[in-house]
């Protein structure tokens, strides 16, 4: 397995968070405009959670880099320098007229997707068993929040019905 440089620590570290920033402001617009209740209040959890991530994030980093100045290191605006994605996410929700909540689904999918697709590379060139740990902890959460979204997209496509609060957990973990 490949060592993680610190560089690349630092770069796992900035698209991490990227990820989790536009995956909230996506979450939360696409909150505003599901006209389904039980849809507005999963997009809205999905939104909390990657608050969660970030708190998780910032944490992990200082820890394994010793310190917390890498924070000054990486500016807000860095972090939302790609923003127009989250804008043309919406847009193409705005665009798709009736069929918003499918198109919010579909988009939230992909950014799920892309988010697997990031920590699971994280894990891989992680030198630190605990920074391998918590990236794949991240991971396994990114897939059970894709599971949900393919749950309710299912669901609209009259394949079952929205879900609100768990009551059972999909990935067989009871």
């Amino acid at each position: 397995m490949a060592e993680v440089s610190e560089t690349n620590l630092r770069w796992l570290l900035k698209e991490a968070l990227k990820l989790e920033i536009r995956g909230k402001e996506f979450f939360l617009k696409a909150a505003s405009l599901t006209t389904n209740e039980l849809g507005r209040k999963m997009f809205e959890r999905l939104a909390q959670e990657e608050v969660r991530h970030l708190e998780a994030f910032s944490r992990l980093f200082t820890e394994v880099l010793g310190s917390d100045d890498w924070k000054k290191e990486i500016s807000a605006e860095e972090l939302r320098e790609n923003s127009e994605v989250i804008d043309g996410l919406v847009n193409r929700m705005k665009g798709a007229g009736g069929k918003s909540d499918l198109e919010a689904l579909s988009i939230g999918l992909e950014l799920e997707t892309k988010a697997i697709d990031h920590f699971q590379q994280a894990v891989a060139c992680s030198a630190g068993e605990k920074t391998r740990e918590i990236f794949e902890k991240i991971a396994s959460e990114e897939r059970f929040h894709y599971d949900l979204l393919q749950a309710q997209l299912d669901s609209l496509q009259n394949t079952g019905f929205w879900l609100d609060s768990a009551e059972f957990k999909m990935d067989g973990k009871y």
